[in-house]
């Protein structure tokens, strides 16, 4: 008889973990448990669902649990696992059912951030993290006949839900810390992300001092912050997450300078038989040559993929990530991959950088649109060590050129003369970032 594999969370990393275990080794006997009604569900077309994008919730399942148990997969949802007892190699559920494990997969994802103020628990505010919360934002949308937003935060999530409840035909609001969104990105460009929001009728306020939600009086809810009062029927607080290791700390899994699991390669953590996958756990950055923590989709994926080809007896190496990232904002594309000025210094580069504002599409055709790229370089050797791309249309093919180039480490020389397709309706003859890669190169 194979081997007892136990896997916490059924998110990307999980799900992942189960499926390519299982169909390398048909005598591993695997059990995945998940605190949401859902298994394998993609979290990132999330907000366009409850925006009206996607219409059917069913869409956001990639595969159901009835597919995994049709496979061999021992899947339970709405269970949670509440302690794990690494002496023993077993896990005990919620109820108090304990299960032995030879193999133990940690792919416990993430905590919402919490506001931390009174009121934040009043019925019509939410976090979207799991599927079950964009089933209950959808459904309290349409039961409230819902007119007016608020959202906390401006970062990834809650820009797509600026779009998604305005999509909805909601007044929307956006209270933030800072004084511009997306902060991750320079400010320059940060503010093109104001500009749009502005244009797509989205009030942002900067600057803000959080003090409590309330009942309202023309609306459900009141947030009331160092601003005033402001009222809404639905509150979404979108300020961040953590990496969730409860789990792990219980039983001294090692965790890494970031907060997340510590894990290498081979997903594997310093205990032994115990793996972590997805946003609980630490990647690898090939630029800054670091571990880091980048709670992403796609890196979960693949991060379970590799784990299930260990446990299945494949013998795979994860190399890590260049961190490339993307979220849509209205109309407006944005991304960046690589690592910024100030990490660059931290590790050891000596940064320079440049920035180029063009056309994304040849000036021969009718319609500029326009794209904004910024590039951060190694002066002393040329080599290429992140980027910010944002603009209206071809931001995500020119950011994937770039995570190519820093995944070859290739240098701006490179770039500035790298073969891509031209035609008047992607690019010029010479493409953005060409000139972009030429620009910077001039100033070594």
């Amino acid at each position: 008889m194979g081997k007892n594999v136990v896997i916490i969370g059924g998110g990307a990393g999980g799900a992942s973990v189960a499926a390519e275990a299982r169909r390398l080794d048909p005598s591993l006997s695997i059990i995945m448990f998940e605190e949401d009604a859902q298994v394998s569900f993609t979290a990132c077309p999330m907000p366009y669902y409850i925006g009206g994008i996607i219409k059917d919730p069913a869409r956001l399942i990639a595969r159901t649990p009835e597919k995994f148990i049709e496979s061999g997969v021992d899947t339970q949802i709405n269970k949670r696992v509440e302690e794990v007892d690494d002496k023993n190699r077993e896990v005990r559920i919620a109820g108090g059912e304990k299960i032995p494990y030879d193999i133990l997969v940690l792919g416990t994802g993430t905590v919402v951030q919490k506001a931390g103020i009174p009121g934040e628990e009043k019925e019509g505010v939410f976090t979207l993290r799991e599927y079950n919360d964009s089933i209950r934002i959808k459904n309290w949308l349409s039961e409230t006949k819902a007119r007016k937003a608020i959202i906390i935060g401006a970062g990834f999530i809650a820009l797509e839900m600026a779009e998604a409840f305005r999509s909805a035909g909601l007044k929307t609001s956006m209270y933030y810390r800072r004084d511009l969104p997306a902060s991750h990105w320079d400010a320059e460009y940060s503010q093109i992300i104001l500009d749009e929001l502005k244009r797509n009728e989205v009030e942002f306020i900067p600057q803000t001092q959080l003090k409590a939600i309330e009942d309202g009086k023309e609306f459900r809810l009141k947030l009331v912050t160092n601003h005033g009062e402001d009222e809404a029927d639905i509150i979404l607080v979108a300020i961040g997450v953590r990496p969730n290791v409860k789990l792990a700390s219980q039983i001294a899994v090692p965790l890494g300078e970031t907060g997340a699991i510590k894990v290498n390669f081979s997903q594997q953590t310093e205990k032994e038989g115990i793996y972590a996958v997805g946003d609980c756990c630490e990647v690898f950055n090939r630029v800054s040559g670091r571990w880091v923590w980048l709670p992403l989709g796609d890196i979960a994926n693949k991060q379970g993929r590799i784990a299930g080809k260990n446990i299945g007896g494949a013998g795979l190496f994860f190399p890590g990530v260049v961190g490339a990232q993307s979220f849509k904002v209205f109309d407006l594309e944005v991304a960046m991959t690589g690592i910024d000025e100030k990490e660059a210094k931290r590790v050891g580069f000596n940064p320079v950088s440049a920035k180029m504002s063009g056309n994304a599409i040849a000036a021969s055709m009718p319609g500029n649109k326009k794209i904004w790229i910024k590039l951060i370089a190694d002066k002393p050797t040329g080599k290429l060590l992140g980027a910010q791309v944002i603009g209206e249309r071809g931001v995500i093919g020119r950011i994937n050129v770039l995570s190519a180039a820093l995944w070859g480490k290739m240098t701006l020389d490179d770039i500035g003369y790298i073969d891509t397709a031209y035609a008047p309706p992607f690019s010029g003859a010479w493409d953005p970032l060409h000139i972009a890669a030429q620009m910077l190169r001039r100033q070594i």
